[in-house]
């Protein structure tokens, strides 16, 4: 029965590096196995519209893309299975794959689980994901021209998302729960001399305030909490962008495979693979510096090639 279960190339994740390994593994006549996960289409199912990935002039919305990626690597031969993968065993080859508590065996495997951005947990704030509420200034920062907005955080990435706002929006209000940035000098210092970008310390967004006028949900600005007095004030305001950080999707391969102090997957030269010969990572797991659909569907690609050499060259 397990044999039945034996595949070339299982993918674990569904986002843009997924299903971009899983087609080019499927025109490689791999029959590659995808395991979609928790987040079929990974974090582009919860952006409206993208403007920005290339051959869509007119943008697209971030679900139909992925339903699109999908559909072609159906179309090649992929099979897309909606489960999570809780458990892993990298130690010998065939590789074990456990999903919704059934066993399946890999000669190959890539991962591409993505990343996950910090959020506030707060209700209102999944409610307005996409319609004001981002975690992505180079993704959705065009939206905003001549708009104001609220970054929130006080670490580099806030306030490099910060500084490429202003060529957007009108005004950046940066709130931070401190009343210092942990960011370094340079980019502390390049926020604070830009005429567009100002702070407000010791707060918290408490809640996220909209409006569905005339059908159409829109942010209209948040609830700031100052964490010192207690007190809340309600802050006017087009947009709000999260820089609290992203964490990597890889809890199921901590002592499995090489990750570093954050839990990226670590990549051994410069291609895709791992720790382990004929293990592969691939997108928002292994890189955190791009973090684009683009550079994830680029480097699906990559997992992809190299997992099909490798199978190439072991074969039985």
């Amino acid at each position: 029965m397990i044999e039945e279960k034996r595949h070339k190339l299982i993918v674990i994740g569904s986002g843009p590096a997924g299903l971009t390994a899983a087609l080019y593994a499927a025109r490689a006549n791999l029959s590659p196995l995808v395991f979609e996960g928790t987040q079929p289409g990974g974090q582009l199912t919860i952006t409206t519209e993208v403007e920005n990935y290339p051959g869509f002039p007119d943008g697209i919305m971030g679900p139909e893309l992925m339903d699109l990626f999908r559909k072609q690597a159906q179309k090649f031969g992929a099979t897309c299975v909606f489960k999570e993968v809780t458990a892993v065993d990298f130690s010998r080859r065939p590789f074990t794959v456990w999903a919704d508590k059934e066993e399946y065996l890999a000669d190959s495997v890539i991962i591409s689980t993505g990343a996950s951005a910090k959020l506030l947990n707060i209700p209102s704030e999944k409610e307005y994901m996409g319609y004001g509420v981002s975690a992505c200034a180079t993704c959705d920062g065009f939206f905003f021209k001549d708009q104001h907005v609220v970054v929130i955080g006080g670490g580099d990435t806030a306030m490099e998302e910060a500084t490429f706002l202003t060529k957007f929006a009108s005004k950046v209000t940066v709130v931070h729960r401190r009343d210092e940035l942990r960011a370094s000098k340079i980019m502390q210092e390049r926020a604070r001399k830009n005429p567009k970008i100002e702070f407000i310390w010791d707060s918290v967004v408490d809640e996220v305030l909209g409006t569905s006028d005339g059908g159409k949900k829109r942010l209209t600005g948040v609830r700031l909490k100052n964490v010192k007095s207690g007190t809340t004030t309600d802050f006017a305001c087009d947009g709000l962008f999260l820089a609290i950080g992203h964490q990597p999707n890889t809890k199921v391969f901590e002592g499995v495979l090489s990750l570093d102090k954050v839990g990226y997957i670590t990549i051994d030269g410069a291609g895709t693979k791992t720790n382990i010969p004929g293990v592969f990572a691939a997108g928002d797991v292994m890189d955190s510096v791009y973090r684009q659909a683009v550079t994830a569907a680029g480097s699906g690609c990559m997992a992809a090639i190299d997992a099909e050499r490798f199978l190439a060259e072991h074969e039985e």
